[in-house]
């Protein structure tokens, strides 16, 4: 188990719905992960982030995420059209993608896996299920798998 992956990993989460941004916040604080978490509210701001257009042109405050958590019903741009965009890209296609939703539908699960999602989540109905989900993405995610070393400041 290594600290120094937990701390390195830029996390981005893109989801419209405000309390599940808080929740997610605060289960990771109760995880105890350590890793920074920036947030967007749409599909469109994601690859604003991504392609660093807009509010998103400084890189220091719009890092190089080493892994996306994305909802896929959200408004502008859907997380599916986001996640066809990015995976499409050379440059982007190498950040570990999980989906966290609340759509349970077999065709949002084929379709998130067609596209390139890295994992597919169903978003849990209890806070207490949400700190447990969360702690084991961070298990996985950023202690056992090994990720790509993404250039933080990358233009």
């Amino acid at each position: 188990m290594s600290a120094k992956n937990n701390k390195s990993v830029i996390i981005l989460i893109a989801d419209d719905d405000e309390e599940d941004r808080m929740l997610l916040k605060d289960a990771f604080e109760e995880s105890h992960l350590l890793n920074e978490i920036y947030f967007v509210d749409d599909g469109e701001e994601l690859t604003d982030y991504l392609y660093r257009k807009g509010q998103y042109t400084n890189p220091l405050l719009s890092p190089r995420p080493g892994m996306i958590l994305l909802d896929l019903n959200m408004p502008k741009k859907d997380g599916r059209e986001a996640l066809r965009e990015i995976k499409a890209n050379p440059e982007l296609r190498t950040i570990p993608i999980i989906v966290l939703t609340t759509s349970r539908a077999e065709e949002d699960i084929i379709r998130s896996y067609d596209l390139g999602v890295n994992s597919f989540i169903t978003k849990p109905v209890t806070f207490k299920s949400l700190i447990e989900v969360v702690q084991m993405l961070g298990r996985y995610w950023l202690e056992i798998v090994e990720l790509p070393d993404i250039k933080q400041n990358k233009e």
